[in-house]
């Protein structure tokens, strides 16, 4: 008998999280480590569950492939890939996570550096002698 297996990949600012949802108790497993090892603030490991709980959906195990960005992107990414998941599993849950905007990809990245100045925005300290 085959697995049930459902993938998807979220994104947000640098970070992309490869996740896979197969049928379990709820675990959430990040890079091959235990979300609790992981991310060390429960805001993150909340950002994370925020599909799940909103669902009510504790029979799959969350495996997550994550790379790129800091510890808070990467839970964004998570998040969306978690949620992207969750409708390829049952399409009916798309409203409620399209409200909550789980499905919505962050569009926000950072502004690239222009030439004469510091930092994107950050002008060279100004003088008058």
């Amino acid at each position: 008998m085959a697995k049930v297996e459902y993938s998807a990949v979220g994104r947000r600012k640098k970070a992309i999280a490869r996740v896979r949802l197969v049928a379990g108790d709820g675990k959430v497993t990040i890079n091959k480590r235990d979300i609790d090892n992981y991310f060390g603030l429960e805001t993150l490991k909340m950002t994370v569950r925020q599909p799940l709980v909103l669902v009510g959906n504790n029979s799959f195990d969350v495996f997550v492939n994550v790379n790129g960005g800091g510890l808070t992107g990467q839970a964004g990414a998570i998040r969306h890939g978690i949620s992207r998941a969750l409708v390829k599993s049952d399409p009916e849950l798309r409203g409620a996570l399209k409200k909550a905007g789980f499905l919505t990809r962050d569009p926000r990245m950072k502004e690239r550096k222009k030439y004469g100045l510091k930092a994107a925005r950050r002008a060279p300290q100004f003088s008058k002698r």
